[in-house]
């Protein structure tokens, strides 16, 4: 299977954010909900019995304000400042234990016993879990240190300290845990569906070339086969012209089909130039000039910019001059070639009167609109509705005047 694209990665993060997300809501929620549910009635029910209790006080005020911090940082989507943060807490964690009194060491008066872990989850959120685990068991030691501290050291405290410890710590290391598993699962599905959807698409693509080449070779087949079969059934003689132009016509176009299989930046002017080099090879001079860069067009939309230059390229004599004047919303390919006796190139309709003058001779480039060529005996036919990735038809023009023969196709965004 491919690897994941950046994008899909990129996906997969967003995911696993947006799945992280409603752990983090939760997590703040309960760390602050503890703290003033919870420990601030332990804190104030508790305030004559402690041994210290502005320190106690100043710590639970401290936590509350990192913990509005963190809750904040989380929320928007940017981490904590972990380890300062866990700095503070362990500080007010050892001062809590201290300040609180062997009275109160193990009621809801001494916060730190079951609140202070929520808030440890909170600084090192998205960090390993191994964090959070060091923290609860230098908490741990602290507590024993003020256990130890305070002499209670009978069975009974030491049990009380156990079922504290793991009571207040499991909680939070499940819920951080279980949040780290279902972010990473999310991230995983994600991925793991951006590689089944790009093996899908290039599948897609795989069978769309495949598609391509069968019509290409259809095609291919198409443009030699009658001729060659007029030629191998002997009712076409090799020295016959028109023969020999349409044996041309054929070499021009199947040059023109292989050309269009090229991954190149401007297959339009690319499967020109390749008719062209035929073109020239059999002893035609031409003149290929291009002006502007043409946009991406389907490949039935070059053809048909194409296929009429192509066919009468096959006929030209003497010389010829191919144009390409392209822009983002219009391409027009013309070519002029002198005329000479003889019908026009095969595929091309013949000029409802080809005696017809001018004076002036279209210029290479884009010409009149088609009524103008029409007054002027010219054909012109536009092949067909818009293509669907072609965005406009395809007008096709023809004039001969005795002198010069034009070929003009022009391509127009509508």
């Amino acid at each position: 299977m491919p690897a994941a694209r950046p994008g899909a990665a990129t996906v997969a993060s967003a995911v696993a954010d947006a799945s992280d997300r409603g752990a983090r809501i939760a997590a703040v929620t309960i760390a602050l909900a503890w703290h003033l549910a919870i420990s601030l009635p332990g804190v104030l029910g508790a305030w004559p019995r402690l041994a210290a209790p502005v320190v106690v006080g100043a710590g639970w005020l401290v936590t509350a304000g990192v913990g509005v911090a963190t809750g904040v940082r989380l929320l928007r989507g940017g981490p904590p400042p972990a380890r300062r943060l866990a700095v503070v807490l362990l500080v007010v964690d050892a001062a809590v234990f201290a300040a609180a009194g062997e009275g109160v060491l193990f009621t809801s008066a001494n916060w730190v016993w079951s609140g202070l872990a929520w808030f440890f989850l909170l600084v090192i959120w998205r960090r390993p879990v191994g964090w959070l685990l060091m923290l609860l068991g230098a908490h741990a030691v602290i507590a024993l240190g003020a256990v130890l501290a305070h002499g209670a050291t009978a069975p009974a405290d030491l049990t009380r300290y156990a079922m504290y410890v793991y009571g207040t710590s499991s909680l939070p290391v499940a819920v951080f845990a279980g949040a780290a598993a279902l972010a990473a699962l999310a991230r995983d599905r994600t991925r793991t569906a951006a590689a089944a959807g790009a093996v899908a698409a290039e599948r897609v693509a795989a069978e769309q070339a495949r598609l391509e080449r069968q019509a290409r070779l259809a095609l291919v087949s198409g443009t030699a086969e009658e001729v060659l079969a007029a030629l191998a059934a002997g009712d076409a003689d090799p020295a016959d012209p028109e023969v020999r132009r349409r044996c041309v016509l054929a070499a021009a176009r199947l040059r023109r089909l292989i050309a269009e299989a090229d991954d190149v930046p401007d297959p339009l002017l690319h499967e020109l130039r390749a008719a062209a080099d035929l073109a020239e090879r059999n002893g035609l001079p031409i003149e290929l000039i291009a002006v502007g860069t043409p946009p991406a067009l389907p490949v039935e939309v070059r053809r048909r910019l194409a296929d009429p230059l192509t066919a009468a390229l096959a006929a030209a004599r003497d010389w010829a001059r191919m144009t390409v004047l392209a822009g983002p919303d219009e391409v027009v390919v013309s070519l002029v070639t002198p005329d000479h006796d003889g019908p026009d190139p095969i595929g091309l309709d013949p000029p409802r009167d080809t005696t017809c003058r001018r004076d002036d001779p279209p210029a290479d480039g884009p010409q009149p609109v088609p009524s103008a060529a029409r007054r002027r005996g010219g054909q012109v036919t536009a092949d067909g509705p818009p293509e669907p990735g072609g965005s406009g038809p395809v007008e096709h023009v023809h004039e001969r005047d005795g002198e010069i023969r034009w070929t003009q196709t022009r391509w127009r965004r509508t």
